[in-house]
């Protein structure tokens, strides 16, 4: 394969991760030792988090391709990207954690839905709640009414239980 294949290649993977990724955050890797790297890797893989590192011509390549235009000012020194798969919070969630923790890197900018974003909007994504954490939220929402539900129809029989007890304990008296 030649060199021009190979970015070609390259070039239309990025596009295409680009585009089927719910969100994806570039972020300035600089100052990372090897061990804090696969720390961040491994956090990446446990969340379906895809996170690259990409030549930024290439980059900007699929970027135009796409119609991407506004990612293009961000795609200077050193580019990772985050593509959030499944949950499009988790790139910003682990990548702001990591940033409040190590204090080396530094977010660029982000993308969700097609609409570029800037470091305000990677923080403010980063802060809602995850896609487990909504599901969670609301089945407990769902689940609340039930349970009041069989309290109540719970509370005739109960009250008939008693009632029979008394009237027991009477008869035996």
């Amino acid at each position: 394969m030649s060199a021009r294949e190979e970015k070609v290649r390259i070039v239309e993977e990025i596009k295409q991760k680009l585009s089927q990724s719910s969100s994806a955050v570039l972020v300035d890797y600089r100052g990372l030792t090897v061990e804090e790297v696969t720390q961040l890797r491994k956090q990446f893989r446990e969340n379906n988090v895809d996170y690259k590192v990409y030549k930024n011509t290439l980059t900007e390549l699929a970027a135009k391709e796409l119609g991407y235009d506004e990612l293009i000012p961000y795609l200077a020194g050193p580019t990772a990207i985050a593509f959030g798969v499944k949950d499009p919070v988790a790139p910003a969630k682990i990548l702001t954690e990591n940033i409040k923790k190590l204090k080396k890197m530094e977010l660029k900018a982000g993308l969700i839905d097609g609409k570029v974003i800037d470091v305000d909007g990677v923080k403010a994504l980063a802060e809602l709640p995850s896609r487990e954490e909504l599901i969670a939220k609301m089945l407990g929402s769902m689940n609340a009414p039930i349970t009041g539900l069989v309290r109540v129809l719970n509370g005739p029989i109960r009250g008939l239980v008693v009632a029979l007890n008394a009237i027991r304990e009477q008869k035996e008296a």
